[in-house]
């Protein structure tokens, strides 16, 4: 079978024989498979990923002397079982999986191990446990991009946003507009986009975006909401709790702590915008912290493999929380897939071409340039 390799940062097609499942495994025929950014930074950088993780338990990610077949964002049809398996989705089914398959007993990353050989190949190994069946009449096109909006699923989902609150995009690559996508099908009613690249802002719009900023020229943070529960100043925060004791102590008997208890826990009360980080570059986060109004929560999506620094007591004094979003879990990825199927999300905005595996090397440049969102590749092409 034919297959795009990497080693040393070089991507060539190389032939490499169909594997055969083993125990618990299943034999995929690849119909798409996604470019993420992942797969580009690890084209270059393979050995900082690893070293990461390794730090956390993980010693098998692919370096940048390994030669590995990329792919972990896929969709194919099933074409045979291994030993011990299920085999309760029927052969010819299509399908998309969790990038995950068991080896020996040991979990690895498919795509991103020398271990586990990815989708960009016309035939893919995967754990029958991943995989999950593809809803009858769902476009490969758009079943293929369940693993990138999963991502963006449980950012959303961690970032807690009501319909109420208003919500940030800092960055609009892929990830940051399948937040957007996903913050649309969460009913959030003003969803604030930014971005240098004019090209990407008019895609932002066309995911669901109500404004746009070009950080050149205009703040995110003027467009961030202005309602009496949204604080800029330290004295502002400071005075809607002597208001709110004013307020409740002005009614004799009311039990004011008990009061001002409750109401917080149903939402009452001064609150910031979710603040989504989709860039991964140095400096963003410390921009974030700075700008954003208090209590803000903030969910850093994208991934910063430099060293990097904010000021914490800025952070504190705003009461902002900052939490770190990676991946997604099982119940994130069939509930995305579910919402493809229904159309609560319409991800065709974000697929700039689709093209044969002899052409993936360019489309990488191109991606690296930004003049592309999505790419997908068809191996069959």
């Amino acid at each position: 079978m034919r297959a795009v390799a990497v080693h040393d940062a070089e991507l060539s097609v190389v032939e490499r024989p169909v594997p055969e499942p083993g125990r618990g495994q299943v034999l995929v025929k690849v119909l798409r498979a996604g470019i993420c950014g992942s797969d580009l930074h690890v084209r270059h950088d393979a050995d900082g990923s690893a070293d990461i993780a390794a730090e956390v338990g993980y010693p098998d990610f692919m370096r940048r002397s390994d030669e590995v077949v990329l792919g972990h964002e896929f969709t194919g049809v099933i074409v045979a079982y291994g030993p011990g398996c299920r085999a309760r989705v029927p052969v010819g089914r299509h399908v998309v999986t969790l990038p995950l398959i068991r080896v020996d007993g040991k979990v690895h990353m498919i795509g991103l191990s020398t271990h586990a050989p990815g989708g960009f190949a016309e035939y893919v190994l995967t754990d029958e446990d991943a995989l999950m069946p593809v809803p009858h009449g769902v476009d490969p096109d758009l079943a293929v991009l369940t693993e990138p909006l999963a991502v963006a699923h449980h950012a959303v989902r961690m970032g807690g946003a009501r319909r109420s609150d208003p919500a940030v995009v800092v960055g609009c690559g892929p990830i940051g507009l399948a937040v957007i996508l996903l913050l649309k099908a969460a009913g959030v009613r003003h969803i604030v986009a930014s971005d240098f690249s004019e090209s990407r802002r008019e895609l932002a719009k066309r995911c669901g975006a109500h404004v746009v900023v070009d950080p050149a020229s205009d703040s995110p943070w003027a467009h961030s909401g202005d309602g009496p529960g949204v604080i800029r100043s330290a004295p502002a925060y400071y005075g809607t709790g002597l208001e709110a004791l004013h307020a409740l102590r002005g009614v004799p008997l009311l039990p004011w702590r008990r009061v001002m208890r409750t109401a917080k826990r149903f939402g009452a009360g001064p609150r910031g915008p979710v603040v989504f980080e989709c860039v991964g570059l140095p400096g963003v986060i410390e921009e974030i912290v700075s700008n954003t109004p208090f209590l803000s929560t903030v969910v850093v999506v994208g991934v910063c493999m430099r060293p990097d620094t904010f000021r914490p007591t800025m952070a504190i004094n705003k009461e902002l929380q900052l939490r770190f979003s990676f991946c997604y879990d099982p119940a994130d990825f069939d509930e995305t897939l579910r919402m493809i199927a229904r159309g609560r999300i319409d991800a065709r905005a974000l697929i700039s071409r689709v093209i044969g595996l002899s052409e993936v090397p360019a489309a990488f440049d191109d991606l690296a340039a930004a003049r592309d969102a999505k790419i997908l590749i068809d191996p069959s092409r």
